[in-house]
This record gives structure tokens, sequence and C-alpha cells, in this order.
């Protein structure tokens, strides 16, 4: 077909507009269901276009990195926290009531898709490795015991007074033997637990008995 630059009716963004919509590649995220079929597999009507309430954004593909973070006006001029980049957050060790903000070091598991994994994307529901020093740190000064052989840390001169509450804290001791070796290692394994393309925060919880077991099962015949 012959070109018409100048021509106000024959020039290429007319002919682009009678393109049909669905023909484009730029098309609008959408979450709505009137596309759907009905329960008894018969298309639905369209009795309307799509509407602003209904629309969908790129996802975040949160990934590892020094801290990056846009915020994006929504629906009643609330604001997202959209995070490009993260590289730590709040973790809780949930049978000892701690919580600490450690370093996230790499995705693990996803029950999602792999690609999430290998690519080291950020979502709800990971399962990722996060440095255990502050972990470490906290069990050491609390209980005075040894995780990883720092006997010289924890032979110190205490009053009668903190060498009684050391002892009554330690009757109760109970570690985790899955967790005991995680610590060795330098490396815990937790689960995401907040949305860091919505809120801007990796935050989560340290895995702990059938649930880590399950993990570690996972992770295993997935490298296998």
């Amino acid at each position: 077909m012959p070109s018409y630059p100048n021509h106000p009716f024959l020039s290429l963004p007319f002919f682009a507009s009678t393109i049909p919509s669905s023909r484009c590649s730029l098309l609008g995220i959408s979450r709505d269901s009137r596309h759907k079929r009905n329960a008894t597999g018969a298309k639905r009507a369209h009795y309307r276009k799509k509407r602003k309430f209904e629309l969908g954004r790129q996802a975040a593909n949160t990934k590892i990195g020094s801290k990056r973070i846009h915020t994006v006006r929504v629906r009643g001029g609330n604001l997202k926290f959209r995070a490009l980049r993260l590289d730590s957050g709040n973790f809780a060790w949930g049978s000892e009531h701690c919580t600490r903000k450690t370093r996230v070091v790499s995705v693990r598991y996803n029950a999602t898709n792999n690609e999430l994994v290998r690519t080291n994307t950020l979502v709800k529901g990971s399962i990722i490795e996060i440095d255990a020093t502050p972990f470490r740190q906290w069990y050491e000064a609390t209980y005075a015991t040894a995780l990883e052989g720092h006997e010289d840390v924890l032979n110190k001169p205490r009053s009668n007074h903190a060498t009684r509450k050391l002892e009554e804290r330690k009757k109760d001791l109970k570690i985790d033997p899955e967790l005991e070796t995680q610590f060795a290692g330098g490396r815990l394994l937790a689960k995401i637990a907040s949305r860091p393309g919505q809120s801007g925060r990796c935050d989560g919880y340290v895995l702990e008995g059938k649930e880590l077991e399950f993990y570690l099962r996972k992770i295993r015949s997935k490298g296998k």
C-alpha cells in the first residue's frame, strides 16, 4: 500500500488507528471476569468496555540489591510502594519471640515458579536464605550458650543476679537440631510474609519444626 506522509487522512497514524485493539501489542492489564465463560461454558455478552477500577499493573519482580522503591498512586488517592530492589528485612524467630533486621542472601524455593528462584525474585511465600548473625548474637547474649563455638565471648564475669537469671532461662532451653545446623553455616531459611511489590517491605519469619522439614525436603528433591 502506498504511503502518503503529508496527507491528513492517508498517513500512517490514520491507518494504525483502524487496526482492531485485539491486534495491538500494547494492551492494558485487566482484572475483570466478564471475558470468561459461564459455568455452563457459554460465552458472555459484551455489554460494556473496560473500567478504570478493573485495571491491573505490571508485576514488580523485586530483585535482591540496594534498596530502590517507587511510589504508585492508586485508587482513592492512596499510595503503594513498589519495591524494585531490596536487600534486607525484618524476620521473626517465632519460638524465641525474637525479631531482627537481617540481610537477604538468596531465594531457595518457590512453589509457584522455578524461574523466580533462578532470577532471585522476591515475592510473598518465597523461601529465602537470610544472614543468621543477628539471631546468633541475640541467642548467645540471652542464654550465654554458644551456637558456633564462640566461648571467648560467653566466658565473661557476671554478677550473681545475672548468673541466676541465665540459669533460669536455660531450664527450658531447646533448639531445633536442623536450625542449629543452619546456624553453623551462617544462613537461615525463612519465608516472606509481606508483599514486596505492594508494601515495599521484605518481612517474614524463620522456618522451624515441621514447616522447616517440609521445605528442606522440597529443596533437596529439587536439587536432584
